[in-house]
C-alpha cells in the first residue's frame, strides 16, 4: 500500500497530541477508500476528471 499522507503534517495538525503508530495505516485505509468512491463516482459519471462533488 502506497502512504497517501504525511505523518509530520498529520502530526502538526493534531498540535500536541500524541498519535499511535497504527493510527496512520489506518489513516491511509482511509484515505485510499475515499479516493476509490470518488474515481468510482466520476467515472459513473462519463467523467475522467475527479472534482470536489465526488468526495
Amino acid at each position: 500500500m502506497a502512504d497517501l499522507i504525511v505523518k509530520a503534517a498529520v502530526k502538526e495538525e493534531l498540535n500536541d497530541m500524541n498519535v499511535a503508530s497504527d493510527f496512520y495505516d489506518a489513516l491511509d485505509e482511509e484515505v485510499t477508500e475515499l479516493l476509490d468512491d470518488a474515481a468510482r463516482r466520476a467515472d459513473e459519471n462519463d467523467r475522467k476528471t475527479v472534482q470536489p462533488r465526488d468526495l
